[in-house]
């Protein structure tokens, strides 16, 4: 089985979030770059299972020639190839992210694709059901567990939601976008590590693409207030300390 995986570079904020100056982007100076949990996830589900039933496993960016890095992360992780879509580092939407993750996918590949069921930064849960489109095959969103049927024809997709499980049988080649707790993704090992830093990195040029809706600016939400009232000082402040309790319901 032949997989595919795509995956974003995106910035890792552990913190308060900045804002550049001109409201466009997250300022990632002071934090750097990483891949979503959820597309983590992909690629180990990718590398699992092509070691219990045998194929390859690529990994694709559309990103900026820094994104290297997190492809090779990837590499490290066990994926046979990776693909850089390079971009001059503008942000593509969902409609032409989906049209471009498309050119590379080999037309008639009996295969998978994987992604992350959404990107931890735009969030948009989009770029999977609008790849599956473009490429005419069958999609599942949001699952959780995955199966190959013994002849290998089909997977099975498991979802859950609320407590409740829906399970698809899907023909392949598919598109399944997966969650994050689908598995406990691996840590790169040394050897891991070593394979990717010599790994060759396919470079396809890839010219800006707008589309529909643009991006006017970015706000960070205002952050909840939480103030603390002094109700006194020593035990003059037992009678409005009584109060508050009795206010509250503590006090019988």
């Amino acid at each position: 089985m032949d997989v595919l995986v795509c995956v974003k570079r995106v910035p890792t904020v552990g913190g308060a979030i900045t804002l550049t100056a001109d409201g466009q982007a997250v300022d990632t100076r002071m934090s750097g770059f990483t891949i979503s949990p959820h597309e983590e996830c992909a690629v180990e589900e990718a590398v699992r299972l092509v070691a219990a039933h045998g194929g390859s496993v690529t990994v694709v960016t559309l990103g900026p020639v820094e994104a290297e890095e997190q492809l090779r992360f990837c590499l490290s992780l066990g994926a046979s190839h990776a693909i850089l879509m390079e971009t001059d580092g503008a942000e593509f939407g969902p409609v032409a992210t989906a049209a471009a993750l498309a050119s590379v996918t080999p037309a008639g590949s009996s295969g998978l694709v994987l992604l992350g069921n959404e990107a931890s930064d735009t969030g948009d849960y989009q770029v999977g059901i609008r790849l599956a489109h473009l490429l005419g095959r069958p999609v599942a969103t949001g699952i959780k567990a995955l199966a190959v049927s013994p002849d290998g024809a089909s997977i099975e997709a498991r979802r859950e939601y609320r407590g409740m499980r829906g399970t698809f049988r899907l023909p392949l080649p598919a598109v399944v976008t997966v969650k994050e707790g689908i598995n406990l993704p691996r840590y790169p090992s040394l050897p891991g590590r070593l394979r990717a830093k010599r790994a060759i990195i396919e470079r396809v040029p890839v010219p800006f693409s707008p589309e529909g809706p643009r991006m006017r600016k970015l706000r960070v939400p205002a952050a909840a207030q939480h103030a603390a009232t002094v109700l006194g000082r020593g035990p003059a402040a037992v009678p409005e300390l009584v109060r508050v309790l009795g206010e509250l319901g503590v006090l019988s």
